[in-house]
């Protein structure tokens, strides 16, 4: 997967205070993801950062769910929903922020 973002701050926004984070979860162990952060900023007196980070799911999460009965596959859609959700939660627009969990549970449901 390539996840690409590109925020720009115009000239006349400054005093902007901004941060872009990508997040890439690997579900496969052949899996790939390559994440590119990118800020443009033409202002003068701006507080921006920016990062990326890309992980598997937490063994000692999955370790702990399968402890308390869990089958496997079930304690992996668990922590992807909750992956997901996180993103998800962030979307402002309720309308839109519901549209996108429904797509994800909706193929989270064919990969279990």
């Amino acid at each position: 997967a390539v996840g690409a973002l590109r925020v720009e701050v115009a000239r006349d926004a400054q005093r902007t205070d901004g941060e872009q984070s990508l997040r890439g979860l690997l579900m496969q162990r052949s899996a790939t993801v390559n994440l590119k952060p990118e800020l443009e900023i033409f202002a003068d007196d701006v507080k921006c950062a920016h990062g990326a980070t890309v992980g598997e799911l937490d063994r000692n999460a999955l370790f702990y769910l399968a402890s308390r009965g869990l089958p496997p596959t079930s304690a992996r859609a668990l922590l992807t929903r909750a992956f997901v959700g996180d993103a998800l939660a962030r979307i402002g627009e309720e309308a839109v922020r519901e549209a996108f969990v429904a797509d994800a549970d909706a193929w989270l449901e064919t990969r279990a």
